[in-house]
């Protein structure tokens, strides 16, 4: 369908999308409020007959907690492993909410098979055996049938119940739908209470079986650990190993040998670091110098020691006395050179005392090395000694090992034993109830609002499909956008609806139908337009006069031809109105009606009419005698005179008589107004184009079909390549504003009584 709204073409961007859009919209609400409306209501009404008529639902809630966290105990004592609470822990639980052995519990428990809620699958059931012995079936097998309804009440009952997790937390929100209040709380109560004493049985049943298993294992290890033992303990005599604190006395002395022979390698490496540090400073030392380079190193060994830091201090006192002496009494004098010589001896006892601690640490280094070498020895021997015995060893130890992996397990399934009994005493489970059911203060289903929300917005969308669908299905012409995209056609004029037209001095018109040969005004819809000058419908024929006089391509003499594709569509009115304007603005002006086969134009202005056109072209007639006249207007009337069928139409309208008249009529009058018979019944109207310069279709507004008006101007190329352009007739200018939004103001009357405009046409 083409588009029934039409924005700015030039515009350009989201601005102008979105306001062509918005102008849709409105265009849409106006033209399909009644249809919206009505399924909205219609849609609402079955929403309240549902909440009437619908059994409502109570819903209890219970709140469960998954949780392993025990009293220290009893997490010592748990024999069966306790597995972390995560999603997939929380997903297993609310399967096993949800299983049939919770179901059946409850079900038994609160004897729920009597529940009237349950019975109609009983029915359904009862219904079926009816059916099969009336049909002479074999019975149901009974158990089969019992089986069947405890699967359906499983069925019934695990549809009414919920287990969803509350969020990322370990709360299970567990949900049971009744139709009373009271019972919806009693069962979900009851599924909770069923769910942990089903964990409590399941965690008993477990320990029992474990602790069972534990104490026939316990006989066993015990036996195997005294078995191992003694063969340890035997094995021992039989050898003479001596064991002390668990170890070979061999051994121990190895052990002790070993840190000895470690601390004698770390004095003997510090002897001789201490000793290579002297060598050092000895070697540093200048002969025959007053400075004490080599010995004021810092870090050396030397300033260690208590002497020569003595005399090092009384060094650097001659030293800094010789520098001041030397400045006030010269480097000669005798006291200064007796300075010097006190200094030489200093240095020299100096050098004296490093010596005598090198030879002193040379002496240390020596006696370590010889501790070193004897403690090697000693450790060389132990190991020649414990090798010797190191097969019996090993043998030793395998036993030990073994008896004592026998001991550890015996001891560690001894403490599990224990705990498994002390477990057997204090049940507990994973889970606890921290938000019993009470009975709901209101029904959880059907909820009012949701169901009237629901409805309201269903039936919107109802309402707005089915308007959709209907302009889809609107497959006419409404506004002159669509109009001028179908047909490719210019729009010319926009002309209003005629209501019950009674025009202002219409009493006093002259009624000239009897008197002879003059026009009638009986029929007032032809005579709207001089009638009514001033209303919408005068001023849309002045705009199809000006579209002709501004055709460039038309001759002084102008020949126009009114056609329409289907009957009834206004094209005579139309016609008659614009030679009334043409002739009433002091214009030479004949109508002529060309519809041979269906006259309206003449049946209606000239009803009396003996003769016309059809006798000029057979030559009984001359022009003069036919015509009809109107006194107010000056327009000439060519009728025709209907005697009977004419069955050869086409070929009178091509005859060459017919091409003489209207050659004779292009030269005695300004405009030849032709009303022609529609295109798509007759081919009447391809005959003409000899006859007129160009050709006016004339579309009714909301009944002539796109297709057939396309499908008419395809099949007559002649007559659309001579076409001036379209007339959208008996246009509802209150309904354009519903189809042509964005040009609403333009149908506004208002702004036509500006300019003295009355609208008589509605």
């Amino acid at each position: 369908m083409l588009p029934l709204f039409d924005g700015p073409h030039d515009e350009e961007g989201a601005g102008g999308n979105l306001g062509q859009i918005v102008e849709f919209v409105i265009g849409f609400v106006r033209r399909q409020y009644a249809v919206i409306i009505f399924c909205t209501v219609l849609t609402v009404v079955a929403a309240g007959i549902y909440l009437k008529t619908a059994t409502p639902t109570y819903m209890g809630q219970v709140k469960i907690l998954l949780s392993n966290q025990k009293t220290p105990f009893v997490q010592q004592q748990s024999l069966v492993a306790e597995a972390a609470i995560d999603s997939v822990q929380i997903e297993t639980q609310l399967q096993v909410l949800k299983s049939k052995a919770v179901a059946t519990s409850v079900i038994q428990n609160l004897k729920l098979y009597d529940d009237s809620e349950f019975q109609p699958s009983s029915q359904v059931h009862a219904l079926i055996r009816k059916v099969r012995s009336w049909l002479s079936m074999a019975p149901l097998d009974t158990g089969a049938h019992e089986a069947a309804t405890a699967d359906d009440l499983v069925l019934a009952f695990g549809n009414r119940l919920t287990a969803n997790r509350v969020g990322m937390s370990n709360v299970i929100e567990l949900s049971y739908n009744a139709s009373t209040a009271k019972r919806a709380a009693e069962i979900a109560n009851a599924v909770a209470d069923t769910y942990i004493l089903d964990q409590l049985n399941a965690k008993f049943e477990a320990n029992k079986s474990a602790t069972a298993w534990l104490q026939s294992r316990l006989r066993e290890l015990g036996q195997q650990a005294l078995t191992a033992e003694h063969a340890v303990n035997a094995f021992k005599s039989e050898n003479n190993i001596v064991v002390s604190d668990g170890k070979l006395i061999d051994d121990q002395q190895i052990v002790e040998l070993n840190s000895r022979l470690v601390a004698a390698r770390a004095l003997t490496s510090d002897s001789l670091a201490r000793l290579n540090r002297y060598d050092e400073v000895l070697r540093a030392i200048a002969p025959d110098s007053l400075s004490l380079a080599g010995i004021d190193t810092p870090g050396s060994e030397v300033l260690l020691s208590p002497i020569i830091n003595s005399l090092r201090q009384q060094y650097l006192d001659y030293a800094r006395r010789e520098v001041d002496w030397s400045s006030r009494f010269g480097k000669g004098h005798l006291a200064v050179i007796n300075l010097r010589n006190r200094m030489r001896d200093i240095r020299t006892s100096i050098v004296d005392e490093v010596r005598r601690l090198a030879e002193t640490n040379r002496s240390d280094y020596e006696i370590a090395k010889q501790k070193q070498k004897q403690i090697e020895d000693q450790l060389a021997s132990a190991v020649s000694r414990s090798r010797g015995s190191s097969s019996a060893e090993l043998t030793m130890r395998e036993l030990e090992t073994s008896a004592k992996s026998y001991r550890s397990l015996y001891d560690s399934f001894l403490q599990r034993y224990m705990g498994s009994v002390q477990q057997e005493s204090f049940p507990s489970a994973d889970a606890r109830v921290i938000a019993s059911a009470s009975p709901p203060p209101g029904k959880s289903k059907p909820k009012s609002s949701l169901v009237i929300a629901l409805g309201l917005a269903a039936g919107l969308g109802l309402g707005v499909g089915l308007g959709l669908l209907r302009d889809v299905m609107d497959r006419v012409f409404r506004t002159s956008a669509q109009l001028e995209a179908a047909l490719r056609l210019p729009c010319l004029s926009l002309v209003p609806l005629l209501k019950d037209i009674n025009p202002p001095g219409s009493a006093s018109l002259p009624s000239s139908g009897n008197d002879a040969r003059m026009i009638s005004r009986r029929s007032t819809a032809y005579w709207a337009a001089t009638a009514m000058p001033l209303s919408r419908f005068a001023e849309s024929i002045r705009a199809l006069k000006l579209a002709i006089d501004l055709n460039q391509s038309l001759a002084d003499n102008k020949t126009i031809g009114i056609t329409s594709s289907l009957p009834n569509e206004g094209k005579s009115t139309i016609a008659a109105s614009l030679a009334q304007l043409i002739a009433h603005a002091g214009k030479r002006v004949i109508l002529v009606d060309c519809d041979l086969r269906n006259p309206s134009l003449s049946m209606n202005l000239a009803p009396s009419a003996t003769s016309g056109l059809i006798e000029i072209i057979s030559g009984a007639k001359q022009l003069d005698e036919v015509t009809w006249q109107d006194k107010s207007t000056g327009l000439t009337l060519l009728p025709i005179a209907k005697k009977g069928p004419l069955f050869h139409t086409s070929e009178l309208l091509s005859a060459q008589p017919t091409r003489a008249l209207f050659d004779k009529l292009r030269a005695s009058y300004d405009y030849v107004i032709v009303d022609l018979p529609p295109l798509a019944p007759i081919v009447d109207v391809r005959a003409t184009t000899p006859l007129v310069d160009c050709y006016i279709l004339v579309v009714e507004w909301g009944r002539t079909k796109i297709d057939v008006v396309q499908h008419a101007l395809h099949t007559a190329p002649n007559i659309r390549e001579a076409l001036l352009g379209a007339v959208l007739n008996k246009t509802d200018m209150n309904l354009m504003k519903r189809y042509d939004s964005y040009h609403s103001d333009y149908y506004n009357s208002e702004h036509y009584g500006r300019y003295g405009y009355v609208d008589h046409d509605n």
